[in-house]
């Protein structure tokens, strides 16, 4: 089934279970605070702990590729030449980002806003991120990079194929020549 899906899906059962739990109780609400502050902790321990990882192996095996192109430019994507190391840094920095914001948000809603709910609802949709995560996959549960973990990582798409950067031959030597152009002009 589709990582999109799946959030759905554990999200509407995560609210279906919220609906039964007592946040009046100041008890109770202490301790999905508790478990939401928990899995926030695991989450990023778990990022920090790819990054270590990803220092550590230090792949430099070079990573060519043709970025996706911006919904709203008629260009097409520019060609990215980078390693193995610093695409996972990048890509585990973005989720680092995702956790952050998430953070905020919650603590927005929480704080001022005074919703409970979400509390819990996030605390299961983060640690289902988590283990949907691709850097998680390969450098935590050791999964080779082969298949959809293949490098670069294309996008999820709830109602469609997965988009994402080009790796094919054709693609990277017609990007190679759009910036052997500009550099002649």
């Amino acid at each position: 089934m589709n990582a999109g899906l799946q959030n759905i899906f554990v999200s509407l059962g995560a609210m279906q279970l919220a609906r039964r739990i007592p946040f009046d109780d100041p008890v109770v609400l202490n301790y999905v605070r508790l478990g939401y502050i928990t899995s926030q902790i695991i989450i990023l321990g778990a990022y920090f702990y790819v990054s270590y990882k990803v220092k550590q192996k230090n792949d430099q095996t070079v990573l060519k590729y043709v970025d996706q192109p911006s919904p709203m430019s008629s260009s097409s994507g520019g060609l990215v030449t980078t390693t193995v190391r610093d695409y996972d840094l990048s890509e585990t920095s973005k989720l680092l980002r995702g956790v952050y914001f998430g953070i905020a948000m919650m603590a927005f809603f929480h704080f001022y806003l005074k919703y409970t709910q979400p509390l819990f609802v996030q605390a299961l949709m983060g640690l289902k991120n988590l283990y949907d995560a691709k850097p998680v996959a390969i450098h935590i549960f050791g999964k080779p990079a082969d298949g959809d973990l293949k490098r670069p990582w294309k996008a999820q798409s709830m109602l469609g194929p997965a988009g994402g950067p080009q790796t094919d031959s054709a693609s990277i030597t017609e990007a190679e020549k759009k910036v052997e152009t500009k550099k002649e002009d």
